[in-house]
């Protein structure tokens, strides 16, 4: 298994000063529809860095408030090659990836009460009850896959063709992972990662352009067993594991049913800490853009309410929980209150070993 380095140490650390979890935040793209965002276009909530930076704002402000450690930017189909498709320069394109960064570290601050540098918040109580102390509060920087781009779904199937190499996907995210990484984020999330190829290619990006910023890995599965693409997820994750500048792994955008499987699998090739956000167990039709119940697209059995398991996929190993697709604010209360619960059994079960029941005579 790899090595340990700065990298996996911040996070470790961040980990530690939270009492062992952090909670990723939710859906952007749901919470800012919700909020009147029209997303029908490519960029997806990209394209309110454009034109309603302040809702994204107030999405990041949301998740906090609900209890979230780490929020990600709305750069996930946030490319050079996007931008420039719909008439903004590289320059103005670079820029928007720059705010992308920018507008989380804003919420930050706001939520923190005006302290506008540092990741822990001065906040000592939310959802009515009160946390631990120094709550780290992170940006992750996100980084969708060549898929995302496409926006063909092909995120959810690692089907890029065969003219589509290893060299081509580096040279794809290569200045937009370099921007991001200098706009300052605590965290680079490469996020819904289809295949083994790509992670190769993030990993070797990584180090060739000196990314010092703890990254993490998550891919997506259809099966429990292997990646999108039919890749095994063990081998998916050792490309994470091997890779120095990676500090977590984990699976997102995935049926809650199959969660407490893929970690158990991605824990026998890594020692590295466990990152999980699935969706709310529906599928996503490429062909009209829409999410429907997995049994009616032909998926099997339908969601699971995955905050119920939150529980068991701690036990197993997951260090950083949140939601993915469909999920918003609520989600994540719910969350932190199910880790915040898990915590206190497994304090209440120490208790109880710590004093062995007396045979009376």
């Amino acid at each position: 298994m790899g090595r340990r380095d700065g990298h996996d140490d911040a996070l470790r650390r961040w980990l530690r000063e939270a009492g062992g979890w952090l909670v990723v935040d939710g859906a952007l793209g749901t919470e800012l529809e919700a909020h009147g965002a029209d997303l029908q276009d490519k960029l997806w909530s990209a394209r309110c860095l454009v034109s309603a930076p302040h809702l994204i704002r107030k999405v990041h402000l949301d998740y906090l408030d609900a209890g979230a450690n780490i929020i990600t930017t709305a750069s996930y189909q946030a490319t050079l090659q996007g931008f420039q498709s719909r008439g903004v320069s590289r320059e103005q394109g670079e820029a928007l990836l720059l705010r992308s960064v920018q507008i989380a570290q804003e919420a930050r601050a706001i939520f923190v009460e005006g302290r506008s540098k540092g990741p822990y918040s001065a906040r000592d109580e939310y959802d009515g009850v009160v946390s631990r102390a120094r709550r780290p509060v992170l940006v992750a920087a996100s980084v969708g896959s060549y898929g995302a781009y496409l926006a063909d779904g092909s995120e959810y199937t690692g089907d890029y063709g065969r003219s589509v190499t290893k060299e081509a996907l580096k040279n794809f995210h290569r200045r937009r992972l370099q921007v991001l990484a200098d706009a300052g984020p605590d965290l680079i999330a490469f996020e819904t990662i289809p295949n083994k190829l790509e992670a190769q290619a993030y990993a070797e990006l990584l180090e060739e352009n000196d990314i010092r910023i703890p990254a993490w890995f998550s891919f997506t599965s259809k099966d429990g067993a292997n990646a999108a693409s039919g890749d095994p997820i063990t081998e998916c994750a050792a490309v994470a594991d091997s890779c120095r500048r990676v500090a977590a792994v984990g699976i997102n955008c995935t049926a809650p049913r199959l969660i407490h499987g893929l970690i158990l699998s991605i824990s026998k090739v890594t020692t590295k800490p466990i990152v999980v956000y699935p969706n709310t167990g529906e599928t996503y039709v490429a062909e009209t853009k829409e999410w429907v119940d997995s049994a009616a697209a032909g998926g099997g059995a339908p969601g699971t309410d995955f905050v119920s398991c939150v529980g068991k996929w701690r036990q197993a190993g997951a260090s950083l929980v949140g939601g993915c697709c469909r999920t918003g604010p609520a989600t994540v209360r719910a969350i932190a209150r199910a880790l915040r619960e898990a915590d206190a059994a497994a304090a209440a079960e120490d208790t109880d070993d710590d004093y062995p029941a007396v045979a009376v005579l």
